[in-house]
């Protein structure tokens, strides 16, 4: 079933929404995508795992690794940091009814600095938003490949 167009419906909101968190982060545009595949895979959102894969093999990173992000624990292709990042993106993604321990905080704080960690959590949470808006009403993946570029991702 085709649902509204939330680009065309709230397109103030979204630019807004875009120009203020994705400008402006501490964070590594590699753990960036990393973050992005991973929440979007635990959400379901094709629409977001299909545009973040594509961004990340057009700034480089190795097909294996995206293949590897839904695993990432068991894979030897990630950096501690980058673990730290797929760790903190699942706690954060699905808040358990206990919250964040002061463990997993701590051993996040060992990979990043205070300001990297909290760019990353707003980060985290502003693809959970995108996931959501994605699902609610059924993006369709590829959709804007050719806006943004990802046709020369070569992935279609």
């Amino acid at each position: 079933m085709s649902r509204l167009n939330h680009g065309a419906e709230s397109a103030e909101l979204i630019k807004k929404f875009a120009e203020t968190v994705y400008t402006k982060t501490s964070v590594d545009p590699v753990i960036k995508n990393l973050m992005e595949i991973r929440a979007s895979q635990m959400n379901g959102c094709t629409f977001c795992v299909d545009m973040h894969v594509k961004e990340a093999k057009i700034r480089g990173e190795r097909e294996l690794r995206l293949h590897h992000v839904a695993v990432w624990r068991e894979s030897k292709l990630f950096t501690d940091k980058e673990r730290a990042a797929l760790e903190w993106t699942e706690l954060v993604t699905r808040l358990s009814p206990t919250g964040i321990s002061d463990q997993d905080y701590e051993r996040a704080l060992t990979h990043f600095s205070k300001k990297e960690l909290s760019d990353l959590t707003f980060l985290i949470g502003f693809i959970n938003v995108w996931n959501r808006v994605n699902v609610a009403f059924h993006g369709e993946p590829g959709t804007l490949d050719k806006f943004y570029g990802l046709d020369k991702a070569g992935l279609n």
